[in-house]
């Protein structure tokens, strides 16, 4: 049975996904936006889901899963979703930068 780790979305940005239009595609996630929070097993995203909902823990709309060496999923309100974290491209240095020769 996989385990999965739950990040949980901070307060001030899930205000901010919850009033955001659903758009299909991969969602782009940015770490710093959540909290890690338990790993659990389950046999599915939903049966963790499922096994979680109404109790304390219980995956909120915006919150990311990570499969044990699998994919990320966020929680929309149609179900879970293919996301991926945010990774900054570094601007590649140009051959027109001038190098300083000593």
């Amino acid at each position: 049975m996989p385990a999965y780790q739950i990040y949980r979305l901070k307060e001030i940005p899930r205000q901010q996904f919850r009033w955001t239009p659903h758009t299909p595609g991969v969602a782009i996630v940015k770490l710093k936006d959540y909290q890690p929070g338990p790993v659990i097993q389950a046999a599915s995203p939903y049966a963790l889901w499922l096994d979680l909902r109404g109790g304390d823990q219980a995956i909120a709309v915006g919150d990311v899963i990570e499969q044990e060496g699998g994919p990320l999923r966020i929680f929309k309100y149609i179900g879970f979703e293919e996301a991926q974290w945010f990774v900054a491209e570094t601007a590649p240095r140009s051959v027109t930068d001038p190098v300083e020769v000593t």
